[in-house]
């Protein structure tokens, strides 16, 4: 919190005194006359200026957009005055606005929030984030059509009686989900996270979800969501997106989402764009170290990807920060080494244009639930910290874009 101080000024009246002694003689000396001196003008206080404020950092999204970019993050809902990363949340909303380009709900599209039946779907929380972010001039992407594992789909979904057509019944509760959300939305939405997570990270395998198996595989699931999406949203980037990353022990999961997009380059599927989540995990104190080690295979697996035509989105970075001390600045000067280091490779590749952030602030990270550190230390994940301060990962990503190739 910035304090200014202002000094007061004391002014101080000097008193002169003239003291004249006898010798005790009878006669007394006749004062020599002296010339009248004016009195001393009184000072004008003069007030300190308080101390300016501190500039407000240049946007990322203005930053990026000089290099052909675009910077956003994940915001929620919530209630006015709720302590949320919400749109409602003044403090969080300041945030999204100075620094985004676009947005994407955290949680508030995906079948969970808005299908609570097979028969129903309720769009209040949503429709209330997409008419912030319209009066804020800020898209939103869409997140997301399918998340495609049993536990992530919804109970009702999974014990669903597919009746005695279970393909047709299964086709029919996908293709309704798929065109309403698009066609209520049209072109507000111009990208779509149209299947989330389908890969198994362990053996690279397809999941298999109640409505794959009533579809007859998940290749004909998530092939049928991206054909209806198209035809439903003709203008909007379709994205599969997906958590393999490039840390040791991913190499099965990336080969599963290589071959799950060469099979739909095969079958002609319209998927426009790979959706690299980028939940990262520190190596270390020692950034350059932990990423020339592991920097090789993710760049052989991106240029795998591009070669086939494939764009390229960041679509939910943040930083756990392992293997790191609990004092907070070199905690946080490695994170920020670690994202730049990161940044610096993605922004090689032109088919990279988009960057959303998954969340802006610590405070409201779903990392902190999910993985607490062994230590009790706080988890500091984001570009702000819990009091919306901005942390050497936002000078970071701020560094990274600034010294990214301008995109023609």
């Amino acid at each position: 919190m910035h304090i200014s101080r202002r000094d007061s000024l004391v002014l101080l009246a000097g008193m002169g005194v003239s003291a004249c002694g006898g010798a005790g003689g009878a006669t007394q000396a006749t004062p020599t006359p002296t010339a009248s001196v004016p009195p001393t003008p009184t000072p004008t206080p003069v007030a300190t200026p308080p101390a300016a404020a501190p500039a407000e950092p240049v946007g990322l999204n203005t930053l990026a957009t000089a290099r052909g970019l675009r910077v956003g993050s994940c915001f929620a809902w919530g209630a006015p005055g709720a302590d949320r990363g919400s749109f409602a949340n003044p403090s969080y909303a300041a945030l999204l606005k100075r620094d985004c380009g676009i947005l994407v709900g955290e949680n508030e599209m995906k079948w969970q929030a808005i299908r609570p039946s097979a028969t129903q779907f309720d769009f209040t929380r949503f429709d209330a984030m997409m008419d912030w972010a319209t009066a804020n001039n800020l898209p939103v992407r869409g997140h997301n059509l399918l998340w495609h594992q049993p536990k992530w789909m919804p109970a009702w979904e999974e014990n669903h009686d597919f009746g005695s057509s279970p393909s047709r019944e299964a086709e029919r509760l996908l293709v309704e989900h798929v065109n309403t959300v698009c066609r209520r939305y049209g072109a507000r939405i111009p990208s779509y996270d149209v299947v989330n997570e389908a890969v198994t990270p362990a053996d690279g395998t397809l999941y298999q979800t109640a409505l794959s198996r009533a579809l007859g595989g998940p290749e004909a699931t998530l092939d049928l969501a991206f054909h209806t999406a198209r035809a439903a949203a003709p203008g909007a980037q379709l994205v599969y997106n997906d958590y393999m990353s490039w840390e040791p022990g991913n190499a099965n999961h990336r080969a599963g989402v290589l071959r799950l997009l060469e099979g739909f380059k095969r079958r002609g599927v319209p998927v426009d764009a790979l959706g690299v989540q980028s939940h990262l995990v520190t190596q270390g104190m020692d950034a350059r170290t932990g990423i020339a080690a592991i920097e090789g295979e993710w760049r052989r697996f991106l240029d795998a990807v591009t070669a086939m035509g494939y764009k390229l989105v960041i679509t939910e970075l943040d930083v756990r920060d392992n293997n790191l001390p609990a004092d907070i600045a070199p905690r946080d000067t490695a994170v920020a080494d670690f994202t730049r280091g990161y940044l610096d490779v993605m922004f090689a590749y032109p088919a990279l244009r988009d960057v959303l952030l998954w969340g802006m602030s610590d405070r409201y990270s779903w990392i902190e639930g999910f993985e607490p550190r062994k230590d009790g230390a706080k988890r500091r994940p984001c570009p702000y910290d819990a009091d919306f301060a901005p942390k050497p990962m936002r000078a970071a990503i701020s560094a990274a874009i600034t010294a990214a190739p301008v995109r023609s």
